[in-house]
């Protein structure tokens, strides 16, 4: 391989990795490009009606560990995580589950569809949760999710996480303020209707990055978070799980900066733009030197072939139509032959 070559694929693995290191996803709730909802907004319509908890133990890895004479989580009950969210939650412990019903079939609509609380008590000391939905309480769907956290590293039980490294799972936000979910995300999976969903399930993710107690992310990356945690309050506390309609591209109803998700990044054949609303958004690719080389229109979802882009990085532009506020990103391009 010759020597200019080397750079370039040195340039590119600095540049990816100081991507993975930066975190690409919505930061922190009150954060310009939040998709946090707080507990008073006037999206939410609904709220859980009933709830079944199945409690996880205080150490996985060692089950033989008590607290308060309990190898299994016990703080709160099912009371906790119904209604609206208030700081009252129930802990669900390693590998715990909570499944919450309603007083309404769910529907898949324009924008997210319900979100869910934890009791995080500030913006990086985070305990995260899969989330999945079923039509009938029998068969779940779980919706995809993506930690980029370290995992050389076990993340402590007092450590913190990086918001922006995590994508679709529960937890992300601290106290008072739901990570969204969108039910459209789901709209190709088998044994769900996303026009007809009864049923929210949350499990906690454990944590725990040795391999016989990992749980994992759609793409297959272990997922990191406090642990252990061998208290009465171990794993994920659910707090809520509201109902959203209308809902707002931020906490703040008045800031429309549009919320959109590059994946992957980096990339190198095809990249996807996807949004949580089903606002029409414009976009532009904009290279080094400031030339527009790709432009146009979508809204939800669209996938962009790149393939003819020089390696490189690039800005992206994205734009409401309905305002005159824009979000700007940076998109990393990379040939998969190097």
């Amino acid at each position: 391989m010759n020597s200019k070559l080397i750079s370039i694929c040195t340039v590119i693995f600095l540049i990816c990795t100081s991507q993975l290191s930066f975190g690409q996803y919505p930061p922190p709730a009150g954060h310009p490009g939040s998709t946090a909802i707080y507990t008073d907004s006037s999206v939410f319509y609904g709220w859980a009606k009933h709830c079944k908890i199945v409690r996880g133990y205080v150490n996985i890895a060692d089950t033989t560990i008590t607290y308060d004479g309990l190898n299994h989580a016990s703080y709160g009950d099912s009371t906790m995580a119904l209604g609206k969210a208030d700081g009252q939650v129930v802990s669900l412990g390693d590998g715990g589950s909570a499944t919450l019903t309603f007083d309404t079939v769910i529907s898949d609509h324009d924008g997210w569809d319900f979100a869910v609380f934890e009791n995080g008590f500030s913006d990086s000391f985070l305990e995260l949760g899969f989330v999945e939905v079923s039509s009938d309480g029998i068969h779940f769907v779980r919706f995809p999710s993506v930690s980029l956290t370290q995992t050389q590293k076990q993340v402590g039980a007092w450590d913190t996480l990086d918001t922006r490294k995590l994508y679709n799972l529960a937890g992300k936000y601290r106290v008072l303020y739901g990570t969204p979910f969108d039910l459209y995300q789901l709209r190709d999976s088998a044994g769900i209707d996303i026009h007809h969903i009864t049923t929210i399930r949350v499990i906690d993710v454990v944590g725990c990055i040795q391999d016989p107690y990992a749980r994992y992310d759609s793409q297959g990356h272990k997922i990191n978070d406090p642990w252990p945690t061998p208290f009465n309050t171990c794993g994920f506390d659910l707090d809520a799980v509201g109902l959203v309609q209308n809902a707002p591209s931020s906490v703040d109803d008045n800031l429309q900066i549009p919320q959109v998700s590059i994946l992957p990044d980096p990339c190198s054949h095809q990249v996807r733009f996807y949004t949580g609303t089903s606002s029409r958004l414009n976009y532009q690719i904009i290279d080094p030197l400031g030339h527009v080389v790709i432009q146009s229109s979508f809204s939800g979802g669209i996938v962009v072939n790149i393939d003819k882009l020089p390696d490189g990085i690039y800005m992206v532009n994205f734009s409401n139509e309905a305002t005159s506020l824009r979000v700007t990103k940076k998109l990393v391009k990379y040939s998969s032959s190097l």
